[in-house]
């Protein structure tokens, strides 16, 4: 039986050195799960826009046409693929943008500020037929004859009545394509066109009229809005950092393990085990829910790394306490984890009330900051009250030791 437990002892050990000799070698190999992870526009880079809604006679800005616009751009947004965009209200009348990783942050402004109100008008002045008439999916970008790009447009049965009923009136005259009160062009009616279909033309190049065209997809805003704010951040600097961020985390992380290993001894080395579990618990936790890493979210992720640690140094000093009043060492280990639980849980279910609070009312990177902080505290829970448990409890069962109180610094011999 006593052979049984030390060999299951030296395969715990042996896995676990695999198991820090792994992240090791992941990090010396450059495979980082941190590249795989959404980052956020303080770490990818992007553009930081705020809108704000203009009145105009007939049309106030409101707090619900404030939220359809949201809408709107958020679609225009996810048709332009750019990952995890934060759009949301701020205020009664502003809008915020912030798009991670976008290439050409002024097309992208252009695309999402659009207010994209499309109106067909008659030589006299009367609107024939306007955006709101369109079948989103009937809207193409494509070729004509010379190459030149143009929008085609299909409208739904009441634009294409409507249209056909324009072109017979209009007949040998223009109708102009109007696009937010400038004139786009005014192609001359040469036939009926009783098929409801259209083009806009003298579009520059392919990539204005893409934009154009998914700005008319999703419809045109409630409201006018115009830029009170651009803001751009370059990818160099969300580089630079995020290298300082992790770099700040490996020499915090080595701290913490070295402290335990020399106060704690053998014990430590299995939290210093279980931290680096509960690190990679964490990153995958991060990356399997699509979670947007930003420098606040880092800021969440090392504190919960210090919680973890807080953890096994209250156990500890728990087992430490019971060995000092006598008990065996398998005493200590059990009343220690017991006695230590209710604080623990205590300590952490605090720490994620008040992050559910920042995630409720918080934005942007205060999310990620809330959400990393969660994921960390739950991770560390598991790490530090049960892997831990699992370590010490091969460790003392193996009785490899012939003083087993000296493991956690207690002088003399247990029971």
């Amino acid at each position: 039986m006593r052979a049984r437990r030390r060999w299951r002892a030296v395969l715990t050990l042996v896995l676990s050195l695999a198991l820090l000799g792994g992240i090791a070698a992941w990090t010396l190999l450059d495979f980082k799960l941190q590249d795989r992870i959404n980052r956020g526009l303080d770490l990818a880079g992007g553009v930081r826009v705020v809108l704000q809604g203009v009145d105009k006679p007939g049309n106030p800005v409101t707090r619900e046409k404030i939220d359809d616009a949201v809408e709107i751009i958020r679609n225009r947004v996810d048709a332009l693929g750019v990952a995890e965009p934060v759009i949301q209200r701020q205020g009664e009348d502003r809008i915020v943008v912030e798009l991670a990783g976008v290439k050409d942050p002024q097309a992208a402004i252009e695309t999402i500020g659009r207010t994209a109100r499309l109106e067909f008008r008659g030589p006299d002045g009367s609107v024939v037929v306007t955006g709101d008439q369109l079948v989103a999916g009937g809207i193409q970008v494509a070729a004509d004859q010379a190459g030149r790009p143009v929008v085609q447009l299909q409208f739904n049965p009441q634009g294409t009545e409507k249209f056909a009923e324009a072109t017979r009136k209009f007949l040998g005259s223009p109708i102009s394509i109007v696009l937010d009160d400038q004139v786009i062009s005014s192609p001359k009616v040469n036939d009926v066109i009783t098929n409801g279909r259209a083009e806009i033309t003298g579009i520059p190049t392919f990539e204005e009229a893409q934009r154009l065209a998914v700005a008319l997809r999703y419809g045109a805003l409630p409201v006018d809005l115009q830029v009170v704010e651009n803001r751009t951040v370059s990818a160099t600097l969300g580089a630079d950092s995020l290298q300082r961020s992790v770099e700040a985390l490996i020499v915090g992380g080595a701290a913490v393990a070295a402290f335990m290993l020399v106060i704690y001894r053998i014990p430590g080395f299995w939290a210093v085990t279980a931290l680096a579990v509960y690190m990679l618990l964490t990153a995958g936790a991060l990356y399997g829910l699509n979670a947007t890493l930003t420098l606040p979210g880092i800021a969440g992720f090392v504190m919960s790394v210090g919680m973890a640690v807080d953890a096994n140094v209250l156990i500890y000093e728990r087992i430490k306490d019971e060995l000092k009043a006598g008990k065996t060492i398998r005493a200590a280990l059990d009343a220690g984890f017991r006695n230590a639980f209710s604080a623990i849980l205590d300590s952490n279910l605090t720490t994620l009330i008040a992050a559910a609070v920042l995630y409720g009312l918080g934005t942007g990177p205060v999310r990620g900051f809330a959400v990393t902080l969660a994921v960390g505290v739950v991770a560390s829970m598991f790490t530090a009250i049960t892997l831990t448990r699992f370590f010490l409890r091969n460790l003392v069962d193996a009785e490899l030791f012939r003083q087993p109180a000296r493991l956690f610094g207690v002088r003399g011999e247990a029971r």
